[in-house]
């Protein structure tokens, strides 16, 4: 009897064909046990012995499997009014009393006479017949049902996958055009400190910008990675920072502190250096004071908490010039993170501003 197919789990490299698809191990198996189970039930009362009834069981078995995968291939084209599994069903019916007379022609010992002459051989081949052509097609109709289901759950896997597939190229895409708007951003925001150093004739413009040009070689390259870590930019920020001390020696002091696990924890490149930057540019720099920002990078429960907090002019003389960058920050956490992620900045007393970052703990794969 032909076997149901199994719902197929992954996409195969090419599909079988001919005898590997008619003799597939799952149909063979199936119908090997069908057969068995159905012989040895019959064998109970089978004058000619239990072991008859099995053998010729199981032999229609397999001439029903080997006449459906035949004509699930063959033809290759069919009439328009003619579907593939009628002619399935039809042809495995067809076979089941040609197969069976031929097993009971081939039986018949030499110089005796016809089975169809004998009753109790007559009643054996008008039993196994008449099973064969009742159970054959409906057997092979629930075949027929299990392998649409089957296919119709392989494409539907597939078309998950492919969607799936576009659905992170796109948040890829966009990712990296958020990065493409910070790396800009970054760049002529720290030329433009180096410019005015110039500007004002500072004897130390050599050596900032001597500085900043080892900074943005080892910067620059990971502007276009798809993570990196927050010991990484710790690295950046401190570099960042030491030139920005260089430019204002006296208005900015600056601390850096983080758990040696959080040292691994994956972030989006820029993560660390957009808030610090936002630090000096909007809190430290435009006070006459100055200030001092304090960097501090923790894991607890499974969660990175990251704070920088600044001593500088707080959100109300900044607020119109915070939007942008960590606007931009936002996002890129939310894409990087599926939304797990979390941007605020707390008002300090008498002033400063707190940005607080939180977000999954993942390290970076290997």
């Amino acid at each position: 009897m032909p076997a149901t197919v199994a719902p197929a789990t992954t996409v195969p490299a090419k599909s079988p064909r001919g005898l590997a698809l008619m003799l597939d191990w799952r149909r063979l198996r199936f119908t090997l046990l069908f057969s068995l189970a159905l012989g040895a039930l019959i064998g109970l009362g089978w004058q000619s012995g239990w072991w008859s009834a099995v053998i010729r069981v199981m032999t229609l078995g397999m001439v029903a499997l080997l006449a459906f995968g035949l004509f699930e291939q063959w033809p290759r084209r069919l009439p328009k009014w003619l579907a593939r599994w009628m002619l399935q069903v039809v042809g495995v019916a067809v076979a089941m009393p040609i197969a069976t007379a031929v097993i009971y022609a081939l039986s018949t010992p030499h110089g005796t006479p016809p089975f169809w002459e004998v009753k109790d051989r007559m009643e054996g081949f008008s039993l196994l017949c008449g099973m064969g052509v009742f159970l054959s097609p409906w057997v092979a109709l629930g075949a027929l049902v299990r392998q649409k289901d089957a296919l119709a759950r392989h494409q539907a896997l597939a078309f998950d996958l492919e969607r799936s597939e576009f659905e992170r190229n796109a948040v890829e895409t966009r990712l990296r055009l958020l990065q493409a708007q910070v790396e800009p951003h970054f760049l002529f925001n720290t030329l433009a400190n180096v410019r005015e150093l110039v500007d004002a004739g500072s004897p130390q413009a050599s050596t900032v910008l001597a500085n900043l040009i080892a900074y943005l070689r080892a910067a620059v390259p990971r502007l276009h990675d798809a993570a990196t870590t927050l010991g990484q930019e710790l690295e950046l920020v401190r570099a960042y920072l030491e030139v920005m001390h260089m430019r204002m020696p006296d208005r900015l002091q600056f601390t850096l502190n983080a758990d040696d696990a959080a040292l691994a924890v994956q972030c989006p490149p820029m993560t660390l250096l957009t808030l610090v930057e936002n630090a000096v540019r909007h809190g430290i720099d435009p006070g006459e004071e100055g200030g001092r920002i304090d960097v501090r990078a923790r894991v607890r429960d499974g969660r990175c908490r990251v704070e920088v907090t600044d001593t500088g002019v707080g959100l109300t003389h900044a607020a119109d010039g915070l939007g942008t960058g960590l606007a931009n920050l936002r996002e890129r956490m939310e894409l990087a993170f599926g939304g797990d992620a979390q941007l605020q900045l707390v008002s300090l007393s008498p002033h400063g501003v707190s940005a607080e970052l939180e977000f999954p703990a993942r390290p970076v794969s290997a």
